[in-house]
């Protein structure tokens, strides 16, 4: 690992970064920048020092910065919850706190590669935790709060881009889209919502739908109930404020739903849209992977994950244009989700125990 390290904490205004060496001195004044400023910020982390960037320290509520970085060639560790002081309810553990982290136990961090994402080494807990929560998703789904698909009688697809807005890659594909007479549902990030409110009113102004994907995209078993709703609540009153309609979407980022964070999002009103498509993009496996990828798995109902936000999605750019041919061709159309007909309701186990036998 390098000897320089840049802790960067999210705040609801943007990034701090504090830049320390390997004894804790200063390399650099701690800086403040936007959240539409990633790739300024990059840049002038690459420029410290004759070109030699400090390693990145996260913590795991910012998911919004290990896809572009990695994509920059920048080294990335997560600082996990259990090596650092309590979060403020809104904002990550502040900068000067991850950059001490790294310098005074480097090897509690976690490297974050581009193919592991945000949560590089905690995938069997990620995992464990779904399994625990699929009771419930089910109940919800057999409930309509929640929807992995639509109808597969209905020759209807929703296709969906996560994390945005960004200040390049949105207002492109929305140009694809227009061209090919399609729509879809963008679930966006607080943070650049509110960085970034004109490319949201274009995705509204265009006909699409807009969707909550919380505010800095955290692994939500990590926060506070009270941090969960806050995450929300936030993004909701952003989009409303730009697009004078509040969200009725959310997006778990990751698809992280454990039981714990199911008890929090049930009593949320938005109904929990997840995909039966995952066209894995943001491993960045080239254009041509991606769109074999979601045109050998998507059909009648299908709901694709795609991302326009927080990384290099150039390879998605690129892709789409193949993957709206496909569909269009097979006399599918190319719907938000909200105009998917609704799944096939099948009963749940309480449905059935409460049923009179006949």
């Amino acid at each position: 690992m390098t000897t320089r390290y840049a802790g960067i904490a999210w705040t609801g205004a943007g990034y701090r970064v504090d830049v320390v060496d390997g004894a804790g001195g200063r390399v650099a004044e701690p800086s403040s920048w936007g959240a539409a400023e990633v790739a300024e910020l990059i840049a002038w982390l690459r420029g410290l020092d004759h070109g030699q960037a400090p390693a990145v320290v996260l913590d795991s509520t910012n998911g919004l910065l290990d896809g572009p970085m990695t994509a920059a060639g920048l080294e990335v560790y997560r600082a996990d919850p259990w090596l650092l002081p309590p979060r403020p309810r809104f904002g990550s553990v502040p900068a000067e706190r991850l950059a001490e982290q790294a310098w005074t136990a480097p090897g509690t961090l976690a490297r974050v590669t581009a193919e592991g994402g945000s949560l590089t080494g905690r995938a069997e807990e990620f995992h464990e935790g779904v399994r625990r929560g699929e009771r419930t998703v089910a109940e919800l789904t057999a409930a309509g709060r929640c929807l992995e698909h639509g109808h597969r009688g209905s020759p209807r697809v929703a296709l969906t881009f996560d994390d945005g807005p960004d200040p390049v890659h949105t207002r492109r594909v929305l140009e694809i889209l227009e061209r090919y007479g399609a729509r879809a549902t963008f679930f966006c990030v607080g943070h650049h919502v509110a960085a970034l409110p004109d490319e949201v009113r274009r995705i509204a102004a265009a006909g699409h739908e807009v969707g909550n994907h919380s505010w800095s995209h955290p692994f939500l078993p990590d926060l506070t109930p009270d941090e969960l709703r806050e995450q929300i609540d936030r993004t909701t009153e952003a989009v409303a404020a730009v697009t004078g309609a509040a969200p009725t979407r959310f997006r778990p980022p990751y698809g992280a739903l454990t039981p714990e964070v199911l008890a929090v999002l049930e009593r949320h009103p938005a109904t929990l849209t997840m995909w039966d498509v995952d066209s894995r993009d943001w491993t960045r496996p080239g254009p041509e992977r991606i769109a074999a990828t979601v045109l050998g798995a998507a059909g009648p109902g299908s709901v694709v994950l795609m991302h326009e936000g927080a990384g290099d999605r150039g390879q998605t750019v690129r892709a789409l244009p193949s993957i709206l041919e496909g569909l269009l061709e097979r006399g599918l159309e190319l719907v938000p989700v909200g105009e998917l007909p609704a799944p096939a309701r099948h009963p749940t186990h309480q449905d059935r125990a409460s049923r009179p036998e006949g």
